[in-house]
């Protein structure tokens, strides 16, 4: 009969450190690790919009994860929350404590929760050619605009 012996054997000092510093480099260089630090979009849209989809589809690679439901009434959803019909888009999401109105475009959400602007939201009023979920036809210029709840409102953004 042959016996086997089996040696364990700690790990160096060294292979645990350099373990660690490639799983800080995952997750500092946003391949795995980025989709754990941004928050999830739950967003609603004037049902059977499709330029939604659009949107939700470059959020998602973007890295976002996105929930879109139908709300048949979303300025009852934006009077509860005092956001001025003229800043209104097509769908309504919120991320983290901000909501965002329109097809504002995945970097500047990135951006916004990234500085914590102390705003309410973004919008992208109507539904400009060109911003994310509306391409396909002659892009024309659009603003991204930052609001707070005090009214006052400002660039964020030009594309």
């Amino acid at each position: 009969m042959t016996s086997i012996t089996v040696i364990r054997q700690r790990p160096s000092r060294r292979a645990i450190l350099l373990s660690g510093a490639g799983a800080l480099l995952v997750s500092y260089s946003g391949i795995p690790a980025r989709a754990a630090i941004l928050p999830p979009v739950t967003a609603y849209r004037n049902p059977g919009c499709s330029c939604c989809e659009g949107w939700a589809e470059r959020m998602k690679q973007a890295g976002f994860t996105v929930s879109m439901s139908d709300d048949p009434d979303l300025s009852a959803r934006r009077s509860k929350l005092d956001i001025p019909a003229d800043l209104a888009g097509c769908h309504m999401p919120f991320v983290g404590k901000y909501v965002i109105e329109g097809h504002v475009p995945p970097e500047d959400i990135a951006r916004l929760l990234s500085d914590k602007d102390d705003v309410v939201g973004l919008s992208v009023p109507g539904m400009p050619m060109g911003s994310p979920g509306m391409e396909g036809g002659t892009s024309e210029p659009y603003e991204v605009l930052a609001f707070s709840i005090d009214g006052n409102r400002k660039v964020y953004a030009r594309h």
